[in-house]
């Protein structure tokens, strides 16, 4: 198991204090391989729904799950709709037996049922792609280049790793996304799709996208909804306060994986990705994610900052009453913007940190650095 030793820790912390704790995140992510390693440490049994005769198990599963002890892993729980009302009574035993880790695709209807049921009781894991953290700083270009998925990262050549993305493309809209009850066709949320990888980065504009997509702008939205609550994509909400000035208030919209961009790019290669018209804005959604990981920052801790004026900046993260601020800039030379310059001013930012492209850290004006992504892990996450 490449990396993963935080997510590890997390989990044995929160099945410490929770008796059910979950790990959401899309396939292949590898919440599993994970679950498995736990396993090593905490013995107990894993249920996998997706195994025929752990189906069948699991057809009374009152009966199956009563008697058990230790950790007790659901794999693919998305697929047994009432076992949440289950798990709250077998989790208020006295002296409970079992601690149980249930793992699921994310779902709307999984976190609505789990969290109506299970409140109080219940934690949840976020389980994203291979970070710098798990990779190495030295591998930074081949994480941004094939995504953090961990076969695709791990595939013995770009060309193999792409192939992967293909399929994983197909099998998430032709089959995943049918299991988790959505209803619209493939075909039309990969349209969806692949034009939303041409505005990555960018505010988000139901009513334009809509048009371009030839539907309505609500219908845009929930199909928004639908990757973001898959965690396909991140959606970056804009910074507000009530200091006078006319503030964008439409959110961004970043794929949360470098790899499936580029899969719906067409970018094969680092050599191709480099002169892609889209390579200012994946390297800032590859970049943005390494902070707000390294920080440990929540979406609720995340923004963006920008007027009608044209100032802006890229991340704005709240942190114990103070405000860090980031830009992104794809160059080995960046440079002080006014832009910058107003957001120190207006935000009153302890810090802003330039993420680059160039091999150093250092300081580029009062409370302004430069800061070279390959040092992100050593140097942002200084506080």
């Amino acid at each position: 198991m490449l990396g993963r030793h935080d997510e590890l820790s997390e989990l044995k912390r929160l099945l410490k204090r929770f008796p059910v704790v979950a790990i959401v995140g899309p396939r292949q992510v590898g919440k599993t391989t994970l679950a498995l390693r736990l396993l090593r440490d905490m013995p107990g049994t894993h249920l996998d729904m997706e195994n025929p005769a752990d189906a069948r198990r699991m057809e009374d599963p009152a009966t199956t799950l009563g008697p058990l002890r230790g950790l007790v892993v659901i794999d693919e729980v998305q697929r047994l709709p009432g076992v949440f009302s289950l798990l709250r009574v077998l989790a208020d035993r006295p002296r409970s037996p079992a601690r149980f880790l249930v793992l699921g695709s994310a779902s709307p209807e999984l976190l609505r049922q789990s969290s109506e049921t299970l409140a109080g009781r219940m934690a949840y894991l976020d389980l994203s792609g291979f970070l710098l953290r798990d990779t190495g700083a030295r591998a930074w270009r081949r994480l941004w280049l094939r995504g953090g998925f961990p076969r695709s990262f791990l595939a013995r050549s770009d060309a193999d790793s792409f192939e992967w993305r293909q399929h994983f493309q197909r099998t998430f809209l032709e089959r995943d996304l049918p299991q988790l009850g959505v209803t619209t066709g493939a075909a039309t949320l990969g349209r969806f799709w692949a034009m939303l990888a041409h505005v990555h980065g960018q505010v988000w504009n139901a009513s334009r996208f809509g048009s371009a997509f030839g539907v309505a702008d609500t219908t845009a939205r929930r199909y928004l909804d639908l990757l973001e609550a898959t965690f396909m994509v991140q959606v970056l909400r804009p910074w507000s306060d009530n200091r006078g000035k006319r503030l964008v208030k439409s959110p961004k919209v970043y794929f949360r994986d470098s790899g499936v961009l580029h899969q719906l790019l067409d970018v094969r290669t680092g050599a191709s990705l480099l002169v892609h018209p889209a390579v200012g804005a994946s390297f800032e959604g590859f970049a943005l994610a390494q902070v707000m990981a390294t920080l440990g920052a929540t979406p609720r801790e995340c923004h963006f900052w920008a007027t009608h004026h044209a100032a802006e900046l890229d991340l704005v993260v709240e942190r114990a009453g103070s405000l860090l601020g980031f830009e992104f800039k794809h160059t080995v030379a960046p440079r002080v913007t006014p832009s910058m310059r107003i957001a120190m001013e207006d935000l009153g930012l302890k810090r802003l940190d330039v993420i680059h492209l160039g091999k150093d850290t250092y300081p580029l004006a009062k409370g302004i650095r430069a800061v070279s992504v390959g040092r992100v892990l050593d140097d942002v996450g200084r506080l």
